[in-house]
């Protein structure tokens, strides 16, 4: 139905900045609602961001200020500006699409890590 290829990830140090990419391909048309989650190891994946593809995107408390989602619909694909990014933000970040309330797709995930 829908595939999800995440890019962007890598190693910065504290206080870098960082551009995830996520690309859909298939039947974009289709998708409702983006987002990204990331993962911790050892910890639960939790909601970054999400949008519309109106927008506004919401964000969680611990990244709102310092994260930017965006959508470029002619290409299909929703971006992550992160910004200040500190070792408590080092996670693989997933790429979520949901078709409707109970059809959701992930991409492979890109590992971010903040290190000096």
């Amino acid at each position: 139905q829908v595939q999800l290829v995440e890019s962007g990830g890598g190693l910065v140090q504290p206080g870098g900045s960082l551009t995830l990419s996520c690309a859909a391909t298939g039947e974009p048309w289709r998708i409702n609602i983006m987002a990204w989650y990331r993962q911790a190891p050892g910890k639960q994946r939790d909601l970054v961001a999400q949008t519309t593809p109106l927008g506004p995107a919401e964000y969680s408390e611990s990244v709102k200020g310092r994260f930017t989602m965006s959508a470029d619909l002619s290409e299909s694909t929703v971006y992550l500006q992160m910004n200040n990014l500190q070792p408590e933000d080092t996670a693989v970040y997933y790429c979520n699409a949901q078709i409707s309330r109970t059809v959701h797709f992930w991409g492979q995930g890109t590992q971010v890590t903040v290190s000096s």
